[in-house]
């Protein structure tokens, strides 16, 4: 059954949207919340579930992390800053249906599909970083 077209669902929609960042359902929440104080937390959980079970939005499941909600709903990877915790697209080809058929070899399982995850360092905190060490040199 579709999803109704809430109003709250375009707000929760649109929110994300514009904050295009990857965000946490929390910080969904806080800029829903900034501008439309009556719409509830479990609102929003529930809209960005709905959404990302439909595919309209994507969900980065970050290991040891809180989900991120992206705007781009299409196949891609991420990168998560170990400092900040920032998540950010990365744009390269996908690997291919025999990295699939590997693991199910491999595993004897039935695949569906893998997430990978790229850990770093954003450039953002780098630069803290060499701030850092320049001030303490």
């Amino acid at each position: 059954m579709p999803a109704r077209n809430t109003v709250q669902r375009a707000i929760i929609d649109d929110a994300l949207r514009r904050l295009a960042n990857h965000p946490t359902a929390d910080e969904v929440y806080e800029a829903v919340r900034a501008e439309h104080p009556s719409i509830g937390k479990a609102t929003v959980y529930r809209t960005l579930k709905r959404l990302s079970d439909e595919g309209e939005i994507g969900r980065v499941r970050i290991n040891n992390g809180a989900d991120h909600f992206d705007h781009q709903s299409f196949s891609h990877y991420h990168v998560r800053c170990e400092r900040c915790g920032r998540v950010d697209d990365v744009m390269i080809p996908l690997l291919g249906e025999g990295v699939n058929e590997a693991a199910a070899k491999a595993s004897g399982y039935r695949i569906l599909g893998h997430v990978l995850q790229f850990d770093g360092v954003c450039p953002a905190c780098q630069t803290a970083e060499k701030n850092d060490e320049a001030s303490t040199a």
